[in-house]
């Protein structure tokens, strides 16, 4: 059965909705849901000038990821593509279903089984970097040209505290 959640629909808006949110998941192999899930980047990439993977590295990647997936009906509104080792290939919600909750559930659902989960943000994209933080994430790195188009990147962690590695390099940083 799947969870209701409550959702206010505008702030002046005096009692909550019912809406049905259906989680579903395409195993590594499956691609039930990637032409759903591309459609979604697209529009976000469209309206944001994010997640601008070419299609055919995002089918390959998508394919040999977990993907978790909402539905509000046989509507989309977020997935999360993330490898085995807990590293977030994709992560979208819809525009019109941001702020209720759904990033944060994406991720929950990719952290139930790893220690740490990890990911990269661009640098210019605030509003993915607000939202990781508010979460727990933290900055572990910047990568200049880590995108095709030259852009930088953060590489971002959440969980399992720094490794014995790390913590001896700050250690010696701050000699």
């Amino acid at each position: 059965m799947s969870p209701t959640v409550e959702l206010y629909l505008r702030p002046d808006y005096s009692g909550p909705v019912s809406v049905n949110v259906e989680k579903r998941v395409d195993e590594p192999g499956d691609a039930r849901y990637a032409e759903d899930a591309w459609k979604l980047k697209e529009r976000i990439r469209a309206a944001e000038g994010v997640l601008k993977q070419r299609r055919g590295f995002f089918m390959d990647a998508y394919r040999r990821a977990r993907t978790h997936l909402l539905f509000v009906d046989e509507d989309l509104i977020g997935f999360a593509s993330a490898r085995r080792d807990g590293y977030i290939l994709f992560l979208a919600v819809a525009p019109e279903a941001r702020g209720e909750g759904h990033g944060r559930r994406l991720v929950a659902e990719v952290a139930q089984n790893h220690r740490a989960v990890t990911c990269h943000a661009r640098t210019t994209n605030e509003s993915a970097l607000a939202f990781y933080e508010r979460i727990g994430f933290r900055v572990e790195r910047r990568i200049d040209s880590y995108y095709e188009d030259g852009g930088a990147a953060y590489y971002l962690k959440l969980g399992e505290e720094d490794s014995l590695r790390g913590k001896l390099s700050e250690f010696l940083r701050n000699r």
